[in-house]
């Protein structure tokens, strides 16, 4: 079993993104899941930092900490080093004082401290519990462990790093394109979005409304061969400007309607698409039929989708065909909340 430090404030979408590439994700504190294996493509997740080897989870002390990683067994050798982590500051823990401690019962055990470049890394992550549900009160950790843990108090979990997730899109924003339009999608979220649509190696996603690109870089980031439409002349010149400049991997564009896709049936593994916002769009027609053919065109051609927008198109999507796996909130501002349907 596997812990993962999730990243960002909204621990469902978060679970969501990581259950793409990790099995039976579990929320169990305030940034923390339990994955019982990582899958291929982990290192793509946005809205995960690290996994570790659990070894065990315990009440949110250091002193329960201690016990845990001393009655562990430790089948390891090499040098070692511990990082502790208050998890979004939600536990007020020493975590200098809790990587002493960790340390101590290291070296008594006959490791050797490196804090430069150790062999094995021990994550010791402190979480308070909002809203998470697993590991009931009175229950024994998953693995092991003795302590009885409060639910309302928080959660330790200990573990030994395996995997980091490449956090380079962290550096990259749009407004760092050659062409940029305000209104575009952080890279973070576009990297989850793609995610959720499955992209990947020997994956073909399409966004038939590209805009700037941003949801086609990260596809092509992730080793997917991303296709975009686009009807506007001037959003297909730009896009293509970025994809030249800043994506090493093969892509195709097209100008066109994306209610009319050029492209064959159930040719496509995945479309996503950040439709157009109601007050901000300069498009011609009713939008709900804009939208409802776009998405009735993305069910041809594709089993998966994930559509964007400054509300929910979650019914539009299941009156054309959709089953709609989840739908999501995220507040950009005080102004623009952007709703994430899931679809198969």
């Amino acid at each position: 079993m596997y812990v993962l430090e999730l990243a960002g404030q909204d621990d469902g979408f978060a679970v969501a993104e990581a259950a793409t590439a990790a099995s039976d994700v579990t929320p169990i504190a305030a940034g923390l899941a339990t994955a019982r294996g990582l899958e291929a493509g982990f290192e793509t997740l946005a809205f995960t930092h690290r996994a570790a080897e659990l070894i065990g989870l315990t009440g949110v002390t250091i002193e329960s900490a201690v016990a845990l990683l001393t009655a562990a067994g430790i089948d390891r050798t090499g040098t070692v080093a511990v990082r502790a982590r208050d998890v979004r500051s939600t536990t007020g823990i020493d975590t200098q004082a809790a990587e002493r401690a960790l340390g101590d019962v290291l070296v008594e055990r006959g490791f050797t401290v490196d804090l430069d470049d150790p062999d094995h890394v021990l994550q010791a992550l402190f979480a308070g519990r909002d809203g998470a549900s697993a590991v009931e009160s009175g229950g024994a950790s998953p693995t092991g462990g003795q302590d009885v843990i409060d639910p309302d108090d928080g959660v330790c979990a200990l573990g030994w790093l395996v995997a980091e997730t490449d956090r380079d899109f962290a550096d990259r924003q749009p407004t760092d394109r050659p062409f940029f339009q305000p209104g575009s999608m952080e890279p973070a979220l576009a990297r989850a979005i793609v995610n959720l649509v499955g992209a990947g190696p020997d994956t073909t996603i399409l966004d038939p409304m590209c805009g700037t690109g941003g949801l086609l870089l990260e596809a092509g980031r992730v080793d997917a061969t991303p296709i975009g439409g686009d009807v506007q002349a001037k959003m297909v010149r730009g896009t293509r400007e970025n994809l030249r400049a800043l994506l090493a991997g093969p892509w195709h564009l097209y100008r066109g309607d994306a209610g009319r896709v050029p492209l064959a049936d159930d040719s496509i593994d995945g479309v996503v698409f950040d439709a157009p916002y109601g007050r901000q769009s300069k498009i011609e027609g009713d939008l709900d039929d804009l939208v409802a053919d776009a998405l009735a065109e993305a069910r041809r051609v594709a089993t998966r989708g994930v559509v964007v927008g400054d509300r929910s198109w979650a019914g539009a999507a299941e009156r054309v065909g959709w089953t709609v796996e989840a739908t999501f909130e995220r507040r950009v501002h005080r102004s623009l909340v952007r709703y994430i349907s899931v679809l198969r």
